[in-house]
């Protein structure tokens, strides 16, 4: 059993809990994700890993209340312990196999949408930690629904924006990136964008206008996490991919996201008439 140490609302319906896990906690990587079950008859939720400290064995997760599943997660409180705690599962971002000097050349942005700033969040501070300062774009409907805001500043250099204008850039995200490029100047060597799909196809739809390499963290739909059901698959480059075990993250300019979120409905409106479908919340 897994027990819950520490839990935080963020946001409206959006829940962060710390869970003691110690050997996931030293085992994991910047960009990999864990697969929970609240009770030995739960569902199998894959949830991204949003921070890890080895030393204390706690693994931090955050889960948004999307459908039934979501919200029996987000019911448990501080004592009560997850049935099952797997990962990490799926690949590490490709960062941390770089070699950390080639790293500091690099500029970093990163575009967060949603509660894709929990994702965000340990790239980050990864790099922050090799002394890597990154651009962080954290982009919500309103100012309420932001998250991971201030943790972020200690790491990052971070640039808020709302779609209705109450608090930093009025606008989408894909705005703000054209505002830093096109009116600041900023350059930038790569670009990690996480949050909703149709987020991440126009924010890679932006970099590719620059020539800017882009990685995204897809917001599949996981069901085993170990590329047995081929729930997860996703075409990039025009090959035919799994999520869980050859991902999370891809390049964002080979992504066929219109597919993936041809997928994403199909489950969607299959969830209508069966409660057990999931749609994995781990980014929004």
């Amino acid at each position: 059993m897994f027990e819950i140490v520490e839990k935080n609302e963020l946001a409206n319906n959006i829940f962060e809990m710390k869970v003691l896990a110690p050997r996931v906690a030293q085992s994991a990587l910047p960009g990999q994700f864990i697969i929970v079950r609240t009770d030995e008859k739960g569902e199998r939720i894959p949830l991204t890993i949003c921070d890890y400290d080895a030393q204390a064995g706690t693994v931090t997760i955050v889960t948004q209340i999307v459908g039934i599943s979501s919200q029996k997660i987000c019911d448990l409180n501080v004592g009560d312990c997850f049935a099952d705690f797997a990962g990490p599962l799926g690949q590490p971002s490709e960062m941390v196999e770089e070699d950390i000097e080639e790293l500091k050349k690099k500029k970093f942005l990163f575009v967060a949408g949603g509660v894709g700033t929990a994702p965000v969040y340990p790239q980050v501070k990864w790099l922050h930690e090799r002394g890597i300062e990154a651009d962080v774009i954290i982009g919500a409907k309103t100012k309420d629904l932001f998250t991971y805001v201030e943790p972020m500043r200690k790491v990052g250099n971070v640039y808020l924006c709302t779609d209705d204008g109450s608090e930093g850039f009025h606008g989408m995200v894909t705005g703000l990136m054209e505002d830093l490029i096109v009116n600041q100047g900023k350059k930038y060597d790569v670009c990690v964008i996480i949050g909703p799909m149709i987020m991440m196809k126009f924010a890679a739809l932006t970099t590719k206008k620059y020539d800017i390499p882009t990685i995204v963290s897809l917001n599949a739909l996981m069901v085993d996490g170990t590329g047995m059901c081929g729930a997860c698959r996703v075409t990039v480059g025009g090959k035919t991919l799994f999520t869980c075990v050859d991902g999370p993250e891809f390049d964002g300019h080979q992504v066929d996201f219109d597919e993936a979120m041809r997928r994403q409905a199909m489950y969607r409106d299959n969830k209508k008439t069966n409660p057990e479908t999931h749609k994995c919340n781990c980014h929004g």
